[in-house]
């Protein structure tokens, strides 16, 4: 790609495209669909159908599937070619309106929570027409959502489609009341950062553990880590910088604006960053940009790892989610603007946006929990798992100062004296240093949800984001709905701030979020803290939030109690495998090793004789006693991991494996650490994390 831009979006039929390729009304139409003021008849869809292939094997596409996004943890697709046979048994190329919007992929063996049994094989893939088509490897992929027969969700895209809808309705709502009639609908805008590990595929080939779980089950540390923090904004490495380049590459042709790259904290992490877009799409091209980074890793010898915690002692990985409301209209409804009925509405969005992380933390905490996020959330590099918000002291002190009606006593701002509202239009874009270890952090126009794991798709969280907010402005609408007069209007909603600040503050927090005081306040201000991801996941049989999304039409009880039991035995599958890749790597290389290397030392003292070596007989003693306790230890390991299998239901085998079994896997892995330390690489010839994290 010489000129790298002049390919950008070449393989997605994107608006311009259809724009030039569609015949103006068939064009208006998908316009209107798009919009939510129509629906796309057969005509119509044919017509799109017809000019979308033909654009496609201009492409050199053969193929077209339905692209979506099941209950696992990647997407999926079914290839059917656009050739067939003609009455004649000629061959031609066929698509139809019918093909594009609907398909029926059977995909019966994917994870439905009891929504439908095995034998029931029917679901159903419906375009998502807010999400462009896109080409990869000559294949015409179209973004849609998964459904069962009877019509409940299946995957993670129709439920935050479905609360885009009402998020859009209830801003749209208080916007209008607030004054501005031309909006008439309103969007989220997602920035997705990811955060990724690159290692040498070799090594990576060579590790099982890695193979399998994404993750080293074990590994001491190298000598050194991140302490001098040279990585972390270096110097790209020329043979990374050549697998950025293949990334940025395919990421333009399919439209995605990869705007961000740099050496992350840990050695051998790094990130991309994308520009911001609408809700849905960006959900969509996160889920392109980890497939992407995959598989172009192993192009270059390298393996890409997605985990949240791929290695012990250092960084892990997040995706943080940068969240804001947008109008129609292009307006940010998180910017402070420099109107004061602009202003009233900034404060109106924030108040609200506080109500709903404070009403619903535990199903925050929840929407961003994960196996392997476990690892993460709670250490000194990510933030913890107690929910606050982080608004900086400039808007935090406009807030106390319209809640008290005077300037937070105590804050660096205190001393400015201002009217807690006309002082909003003076609100600098960057009103506040960021504070890496809050969960929820206001940064400047937006809101950055940090506790996302990197391997999580971003699709619940937004969902949950979504319809809290949805939730939290229709409670404000109909407190103002009614009154005549803008003025009053916009005093009632300042009356409904003090309130919601009142009822609210303690989910907000501006200090250490990784000290032990903090862990100690969040206590005494009752705000919920939830250790694990099996733990969390209860919340969704509470009743607030089964009423919460039934209400709003996001999800049905059916379907909650059918995630709920996804994530429950996604959590113990998750768990078994991990076990079973640790006892077979002890079994099979560990163990053997140890032996191997006891036996040379065994030989050394005999051949010896009365010749004293304290090295020698110091080592073999301390291989024989720690070849004992490794094989103890897995003894022990497998024995309570079979019998947390044998308990009734999939929640309480992952709160014994959690509570039990994980720390027995971390005894295990003590064990091979204090091997690692002391063993020959002649014997122990598994990749260490010397080779794993400096050898690109």
């Amino acid at each position: 790609m010489d000129k790298p831009f002049e390919e950008f979006g070449t393989m997605v039929f994107n608006e311009s495209e259809m724009s030039k390729r569609l015949p103006r009304p068939v064009y208006q139409s998908w316009k209107k669909t798009v919009a939510n003021e129509a629906m796309l008849d057969r005509p119509t869809a044919d017509a799109i159908a017809h000019a979308m292939k033909l654009w496609a094997m201009e492409k050199g596409a053969t193929h077209f599937t339905h692209w979506f996004q099941p209950m696992t943890s990647g997407t999926a697709e079914k290839h059917d070619a656009f050739i067939e046979p003609d009455s004649s048994g000629e061959p031609f190329a066929r698509f139809s309106g019918k093909m594009l919007i609907k398909g029926e992929p059977d995909a019966s063996s994917f994870p439905s929570g009891g929504l439908r049994a095995t034998f029931e094989a029917r679901g159903y893939t419906y375009w998502d027409v807010k999400s462009p088509v896109f080409i990869r490897d000559n294949v015409l992929c179209i973004p849609t959502v998964f459904v069962s027969y009877n019509g409940e969700a299946l995957d993670y895209k129709e439920p935050l489609l479905k609360s885009i809808k009402v998020l859009s309705d209830a801003a749209t709502r208080v916007v209008n009341i607030l004054g501005d009639k031309d909006v008439k609908s309103c969007d989220i805008s997602i920035g997705l950062e990811q955060e990724y590990f690159l290692v040498d595929r070799k090594a990576y080939d060579k590790r099982l553990d890695l193979r399998m779980t994404g993750r080293t089950l074990f590994g001491s540390s190298a000598p050194k880590g991140q302490e001098l923090d040279d990585h972390y904004f270096g110097s790209i490495p020329p043979r990374v910088a050549c697998f950025m380049k293949d990334v940025n590459q395919e990421l333009w042709r399919l439209g995605i604006y990869a705007k961000t790259e740099h050496n992350e904290a840990a050695p051998g992490q790094f990130e991309l960053a994308p520009v911001y877009c609408e809700g849905n799409v960006a959900v969509d091209q996160n889920q392109l940009i980890m497939d992407i980074l995959r598989k172009t890793a192993e192009k270059h010898g390298l393996a890409c790892l997605l985990h949240e915690k791929p290695f012990a002692g250092i960084n892990g990985s997040g995706k943080h989610n940068n969240y804001s409301i947008v109008t129609d209209t292009g307006q940010n409804l998180f910017s402070p603007g420099e109107k004061p009925a602009t202003n009233i509405r900034f404060l109106t969005f924030i108040c609200a946006f506080l109500r709903s992380v404070d009403e619903y933390a535990e199903l925050l905490r929840m929407s961003a929990s994960s196996t392997g996020n476990d690892h993460r959330l709670g250490a000194n590099e990510a933030p913890p798992a107690i929910i606050s918000v982080y608004l900086g002291s400039y808007i935090e002190d406009i807030l106390y100062s319209l809640y008290k009606n005077e300037p937070k006593v105590g804050s660096s701002e205190a001393k400015n004296d201002f009217n807690p509202v006309s002082g909003l239009s003076y609100i600098p874009h960057d009103n506040a240093d960021r504070n890496r270890t809050s969960p929820i952090a206001f940064t400047g126009n937006k809101f950055e949800f940090r506790m996302l794991g990197s391997s999580m798709s971003a699709s619940f969280c937004n969902t949950v984001l979504n319809t809290t907010m949805a939730e939290s402005l229709n409670i404000i609408a109909d407190q103002l709905e009614g009154i005549k007069y803008l003025q009053d209007i916009r005093e009632k909603a300042l009356d409904i701030c003090k309130g919601l600040i009142h009822d609210h503050k303690r989910i907000l927090f501006s200090g250490d979020g990784y000290s032990s005081e903090w862990v100690k306040e969040a206590q005494r201000r009752g705000l919920p803290s939830i250790p694990s991801f099996i733990e969390a996941v209860e919340v969704l049989d509470d009743e607030k939030v089964v009423v919460l999304f039934a209400k709003a039409g996001v999800y049905s009880v059916k379907e909650l109690k059918a995630r709920k039991k996804i994530l429950e035995e996604q959590y113990r599958h998750t768990m078994d495998i991990e076990v079973k890749t640790l006892l077979e790597l002890c079994r099979k290389d560990i163990l053997p090793a140890m032996a191997r290397e006891l036996g040379i030392y065994g030989k050394s003292l005999g051949y010896m004789g009365e010749t004293k070596c304290s090295f020698v007989s110091t080592r073999f003693n301390e291989l024989a006693k720690l070849t004992d306790e490794t094989y103890a230890q897995c003894q022990r390991l497998e024995e309570t991991w079979l019998q947390a299998g044998t308990l009734a239901d999939d929640f309480a085998v992952g709160k014994q494996i959690h509570d039990i079994v994980c720390p027995l896997m971390q005894d295990v892995r003590d064990c091979i650490d204090r091997f690692e330390t002391i063993s020959s690489r002649h014997f122990h010839d598994l990749p260490l994390y010397e080779d794993m994290l400096f050898d690109l």
